[in-house]
């Protein structure tokens, strides 16, 4: 088990190496899901967090990726990628364990400080091996295997961290508020940090294969080779303004749900839950179709259905929740499943493709730096406005009114912007925005949208087929889909009747027209 790079791996190596990795994600998952989302929010409100750290905390991942450009340095001074990640994530691992503790520091006013000091130490190392990393695993896994393998290994790695949240969940739903949550706090993140410093055996097994050998450039020159490549600017330029807009809103569902919706842990943990198993479903899928075709083309379609999923949130309270609430939940929730592992897989899989063989440390790196600085600066500017506009509140509304009596006859709110859903209405228009720059985006194999939509229903039937055998569950599947490619048939032919009859009826009114010219003419 060294940490040496392997000059010569064969068939077999790398098939022990993607078990490896797949082993080592899973884990790596679980103590991401037992360490952030909805625990870590919630964990931070306990320890008295407003708005403003909320926002804080979101930002110390992205912002801690400003450390991959000294990385790159560090990277071709060792020149052994595994040796970074290794010792990096070790104790960046600690740290997070440190951060339990929080709650039994004896100075009560610097527990939230150090939690946060705890997380951003954390969030650096992390950053420093995320980047050798992504380095080593362009040169390792192959193209054509990329998408399905990394597809594979999000979902089992989903599968695993679910169910782990959901147990957490129903353990701190009784012990939000009481000091034996900080108990159950301090169990959750041993229990993740523990399951991560494990993965780091399994990293510490995976063969690395040697660097490419190139001369070391200075700083500037080295970070403007990304951006003379014009497709890869245009997919930096992409996903910074993707990240800008999903941690605009994404930071602050949680807190939403608990603060305005008042909403039990163990029942927002069941809807991530949800959110994690419809994963899982189609982290594959997603997978095959992006090999199938591209990255790009796979993005066009998951792209705008997660930021479908962003404007439903204002339509949650109409300005207070109505029957309506729970159901538009579960739909986003289901959008947000289906989307994420698009997103998720596809971005990563399209800066991973994009990037030249032997400079895939200063393209990731740039990248990874490009996409850190806005989502860094939108969780913060966010949890800023949410402060701002806490008391604020713009309405939509329906009147029926008489204009004779000017009496009222009808009236309901259409809708209620408060508060965080400001937030929510800004990041649906930059994500709309993001779609259009990933159109100026190429990639070999793009497709059109249609022909991945198609795609994407015939794998969701194929899943549930396999994971539902009876024959009406199945098919669901198809009723709606029929009807509609029927409707669509129908009216094709309807409208190709009605030209031909029009244009035959032309045809008709202009002959004699033409024989009496002709016969004029003569």
């Amino acid at each position: 088990m060294t940490l040496d790079p392997q000059k010569n791996i064969d068939e077999q190596d790398l098939k022990n190496a993607l078990r490896y990795l797949t082993i080592e994600g899973s884990l790596t998952t679980v103590m991401g899901s037992l360490t952030g989302g909805a625990f870590l929010v919630a964990f931070a409100l306990l320890l008295g967090a407003s708005n403003t750290v909320i926002g804080l905390l979101a930002a110390a991942a992205p912002l801690s990726q400003v450390l991959q450009i000294p990385t790159i340095y560090l990277i071709e001074k060792v020149r052994v990628r595994k040796r970074i990640v290794v010792f990096a994530s070790t104790f960046a691992r600690l740290f997070l364990l440190g951060s339990a503790f929080a709650p039994w520091f004896p100075i009560p006013e610097l527990r939230l400080p150090l939690f946060v000091l705890a997380l951003f130490i954390y969030y650096a190392l992390a950053s420093i091996s995320g980047c050798a990393w992504n380095a080593w695993m362009r040169d390792l896994i192959p193209d054509a295997i990329m998408g399905r393998f990394f597809g594979k290994r999000l979902a089992i790695s989903t599968a695993f961290a679910a169910l782990l949240s959901l147990g957490g969940g129903v353990l701190l739903d009784h012990n939000f508020a009481e000091p034996s949550g900080g108990v159950i706090y301090a169990l959750l993140f041993f229990i993740g940090s523990l399951a991560g410093l494990i993965g780091i055996f399994y990293l510490k097994m995976t063969p690395e294969p040697p660097m490419h050998a190139h001369a070391i450039e200075r700083l500037w020159p080295l970070l403007k080779q990304p951006f003379r490549d014009q497709n890869y600017r245009r997919l930096i330029i992409f996903l910074a303004v993707w990240n800008f807009a999903v941690n605009l809103a994404a930071p602050f569902y949680t807190v939403y749900m608990i603060k305005v919706l008042d909403m039990k842990l163990s029942l927002i943990i069941g809807l991530s839950v949800l959110s994690q198993g419809i994963n899982v479903l189609f982290f594959h899928v997603w997978g095959k179709l992006a090999d199938r075709f591209s990255n790009k083309s796979c993005l066009t379609v998951a792209g705008p259905l997660f930021i479908i999923g962003i404007g439903i949130w204002p339509f949650l309270t109409l300005p207070d929740k109505y029957a309506l609430t729970f159901p538009l939940l579960i739909v986003i929730h289901v959008l947000s499943g289906i989307s994420t592992a698009g997103v998720t897989l596809c971005s990563s899989n399209i800066a991973l493709k994009a990037a030249p063989k032997g400079k895939a440390t200063v393209f990731l790196a740039t990248n990874a730096l490009t996409n850190g600085v806005a989502a860094t600066v939108a969780p913060i500017l966010a949890g800023l406005l949410a402060d701002v506009l806490a008391n604020e509140e713009l309405t939509f509304k329906i009147t029926w009114r008489s204009m004779q009596t000017h009496a009222e006859r009808f009236g309901m709110s259409a809708l209620s912007l408060q508060g965080t859903d400001f937030l929510f209405v800004l990041a649906f228009f930059v994500g709309i925005y993001a779609i259009h720059r990933l159109l100026a985006v190429t990639e070999q194999g793009d497709v059109g949208e249609k022909v991945v939509i198609v795609e994407l229903y015939n794998e969701t039937r194929h899943a549930l087929r396999s994971v539902a055998n009876i024959a009406g569950i199945r098919h669901l599947t198809y009723f709606p889909y029929a009807i509609i490619l029927g409707a669509l048939d129908q009216s094709r032919r309807s409208i190709r009747h009605i030209r031909t009859r029009v244009h035959g009826h032309g045809r008709k009114l202009r002959r004699p027209m033409m024989r009496r010219k002709w016969s004029f003419r003569r």
